[in-house]
């Protein structure tokens, strides 16, 4: 007789449970799932969505006709020239506008960190609300602010990006920060090195790829960012498309729709590469 295995015997002794309930009375995370299903249906209730009228058979037609419009975008030497020239001016603004985040991010996210368990960071709690306060205010009302200080033109929306990206990396290095690989930094310190220098040997290296991914990510953000910011003025591709738009002029933009799609399908395949190279 071929003995049972002691596995096999103490799994045969071990009582059959059966798997818990979907929802009961206890489970704190069953009543928040339930209670966020409740609000979903209660925004449903209160908004009124007309969706007969937004289907109907005159809806159909005008976005037919409007589509049809859309289609034919202008091509003429001129327009494409200045079409070329604002999509160039809405690549800096992301660019310059991100890179400025990523350093005042980085100058922000040290001390609203705390690089270790047992580390004094007094600065903590400060510098987040004032991450907080950044990152809160949309790009477009920053841009409307800055508008009233820099006039008109792409300089108040590369400051809007700067300002808002600034609050949105500064956390992300913080908690990139925070949760790094302890050993290399405590091995430093031990040895009596400052903070400072490791913060530079210890844990930037480690971080580094990851803060640079989060930079890129932002700056696919801002693209898209620095066309809209045009609406309100901040030139570049958003300020031609108000322009047009107002003047229901389809074909010119139309043509300004492309070029966006054109620029932002660019800058992600750039920032992936980029990320891709990185991961090596």
């Amino acid at each position: 007789m071929t003995p049972v295995p002691n596995a096999a015997r103490s799994a045969a002794n071990v009582p059959f449970k059966a798997p818990p309930p979907i929802f009961h009375m206890r489970c704190v995370a069953c009543w928040c799932v339930a209670g966020v299903l409740a609000l979903i249906v209660a925004s449903f209730a209160t908004l009124d969505l007309q969706f007969a009228r937004f289907f109907s058979g005159e809806a159909m037609g005008r976005m037919v006709r409007f589509l049809g419009e859309l289609l034919q975008p202008n091509l003429e030497l001129g327009f494409l020239r200045k079409l070329g020239a604002a999509s160039l001016e809405t690549l800096a603004m992301s660019a310059v506008g991100t890179g400025l985040a990523a350093i005042f991010g980085l100058l922000l996210g040290v001390p609203a960190s705390r690089p270790y368990a047992d580390a004094r960071a007094p600065w903590r709690l400060p510098t987040r609300l004032v991450l907080n306060a950044l990152r809160s205010i949309p790009e477009l009302v920053w841009a409307a602010l800055l508008l009233i200080s820099a006039g008109l033109g792409p300089l108040a929306g590369t400051l809007a990006l700067a300002m808002h990206t600034t609050g949105v990396l500064g956390r992300l290095f913080a908690e990139a920060i925070e949760n790094a690989p302890p050993a290399a930094g405590f091995a430093l310190r031990v040895q009596g090195v400052p903070s400072s220098r490791v913060f530079l040997f210890a844990t930037l290296p480690q971080v580094l790829p990851q803060l640079l991914s989060y930079t890129l990510y932002r700056w696919e953000n801002n693209i898209r960012a620095a066309a809209v910011l045009g609406v309100v003025g901040a030139g570049g591709l958003g300020q031609m498309l108000s322009f047009h738009m107002g003047l229901f002029q389809m074909r010119e933009t139309s043509s300004i729709l492309l070029a966006m799609i054109l620029l932002v399908a660019l800058v992600d395949l750039g920032s992936y590469v980029m990320r891709r190279i990185l991961a090596r």
